[in-house]
């Protein structure tokens, strides 16, 4: 079995904060990420499939219909349908991508989606079922 990781980019604004929520304690738990302008991150994503060798180069146009054409250049909370009422955290970025990559690149497996919001902040996601 081989292993591949294969990275690509997007940049997307979004804010964090719950509608249910009001706006102080949207604040006390997002802090200034709950700024209602909202705020943008050029985000890195690395997917790890496991499969034949030449599993990384057959998931290239999915990933750019399915997901970079989904969220490059978006405002998250505004124009992707499954953010409307998901905050769009990185964690949860990270599961919708896995979410909607993980039987489209069959035969190959994924393993893993990292996503990387900022210098310091990235998050891993293995999803929460095994892949088919």
């Amino acid at each position: 079995m081989t292993r591949v990781i294969r990275r690509y980019a997007f940049s997307a604004a979004h804010v964090l904060a719950r509608p249910d929520w009001d706006e102080a304690r949207n604040r006390a738990v997002y802090g200034k990420c709950a700024n209602p302008s909202g705020h943008g991150h050029n985000y890195r994503i690395e997917l790890t499939l496991e499969g034949t060798s030449d599993a990384g180069e057959a998931v290239d146009a999915i990933v750019g219909e399915r997901v970079l054409g989904e969220l490059h250049d978006r405002f998250l909370n505004q124009d992707v349908r499954d953010f409307e009422r998901v905050v769009p955290t990185a964690e949860n970025i990270a599961r919708y991508i896995w979410d909607t990559l993980r039987v489209a690149v069959a035969p190959a497996r994924l393993a893993c989606v990292r996503l990387v919001e900022t210098s310091n902040n990235s998050v891993e996601y293995f999803g929460s079922e095994p892949t088919p």
